[in-house]
């Protein structure tokens, strides 16, 4: 099979999109089938990353008004040459928005069929960002997401939303984890030491820094007698988290085999944003076998078992991410319990079982427009 996956971001940028563009196309080459990654160019001194797995076309784009770290892409001819010199059998479109928008004109100018995949909560950042604009961005999400052949959502909160907005055939396709790079033995006491030189429980965020991330409501935590906070990650919210979490310790971003040592080494892992449709750094603490305390919203839903593998609390309360990392940080029996079931939940989850059932749906779209042809 032959496929095209038009992407808003791919490495070296960091971020759910990327990655999970990157392990997309790795497992169609792991599979025997020929992809083409289209994607915005990454930012001057930024080289491309020399490990993807198959071509990559790279289209002009400029940074992103105040938040330089993502890259938006302008017009273009490459991506239709790109399509038509590919002759993709399904054009793959990875939270499409602008590039993908693109995508999708030009596949339909072509008649190739396209599997849209829903991954930004763009809802959620208007409310953020301009405390307005929901109704128009699902507007445009429905749009977009409605002349796809079918959209992918990552979990059942994104699906509910989708459909409840009027988006047309929608199904259900998770992310995988990396179960062998995050693993509970990369536990690293050394490291440890070094975080938490009086032996402080560590508490863990991972992640951009950004207003809808609202890291901030760590500031409780920051707080609790015998507890360190670690932040990892960086964007635009960096000096003002500094300043809201006193005594936290900032690493700034991590990759690879590094930040798979930080997240086993961690007690607790926090994730404060309310707007995820999956959250990929819960699953990979998890994998780490480090409980989880998460919003009970979006994503973390299908993730987090309350009361076995973490906790989940009310979104945007502060007081209740304190109450729910002092009731773990104080109790090392039940944080083992909970990061051993965790590990155990996801240890199935793998890239290839997530990517195979990927296939089943390009499989599906191509079935279902042949039938169509035919008729």
């Amino acid at each position: 099979m032959r496929v095209v996956i038009v992407t808003e971001s791919f490495p070296p940028d960091v971020n759910g999109v990327a990655h999970c563009a990157l392990q997309t196309a790795r497992h169609l080459v792991d599979r025997g089938h020929a992809p083409l990654v289209v994607a915005p160019a990454p930012a001057p001194g930024n080289r491309p990353d020399a490990s993807a797995p198959c071509p990559v076309v790279h289209v002009p784009s400029l940074p992103l008004p105040g938040y330089p770290q993502v890259r938006v892409a302008l017009p273009s001819r490459r991506l239709a040459a790109a399509l038509v010199e590919h002759r993709p059998d399904v054009v793959h479109l990875a939270s499409p928005f602008v590039l993908g928008v693109r995508g999708m004109a030009a596949a339909a100018r072509l008649g190739i069929p396209t599997v849209a995949v829903y991954q930004t909560d763009l809802a959620g950042y208007a409310r953020t960002y301009m405390g307005a604009g929901e109704a128009a961005a699902w507007r445009r999400i429905r749009s977009v997401h409605s002349a796809a052949d079918l959209t992918l959502a990552p979990s059942s909160a994104a699906l509910n939303d989708l459909e409840t907005h009027g988006v047309p055939r929608v199904r259900l396709w998770p992310r995988g984890v990396d179960t062998v790079r995050f693993r509970p033995d990369h536990r690293d006491e050394a490291l440890r030491r070094e975080l938490a030189p009086n032996g402080e429980v560590i508490v863990g965020y991972v992640g951009r820094l950004a207003p809808e991330k609202q890291v901030e409501l760590l500031a409780g935590a920051c707080g609790l007698e015998g507890v360190r906070v670690v932040v990892v990650g960086d964007g635009p919210s960096h000096d003002h988290l500094t300043e809201a979490l006193p005594g936290a310790v900032f690493l700034g971003r991590r990759t690879g085999e590094e930040l798979a040592r930080i997240f086993a080494s961690l007690d607790v892992f926090v994730h404060t944003g309310p707007f995820e449709t999956f959250c990929q750094t819960v699953q990979e603490a998890m994998a780490s076998g480090v409980p989880v305390v998460a919003p009970a919203a979006g994503g973390p839903l299908d993730l987090v078992a309350h009361g076995h593998t973490g906790l989940l609390v009310p979104p945007r309360d502060g007081d209740a991410f304190r109450k729910a990392v002092r009731s773990l940080a104080v109790d090392p029996a039940l944080r083992a319990a909970y990061g051993a079931a965790a590990r155990a939940t996801v240890e199935g989850r793998t890239w290839s079982a997530i990517g195979d059932r990927l296939i089943t749906h390009y499989e599906d779209v191509l079935a279902a427009r042949k039938t169509a042809v035919a008729a």
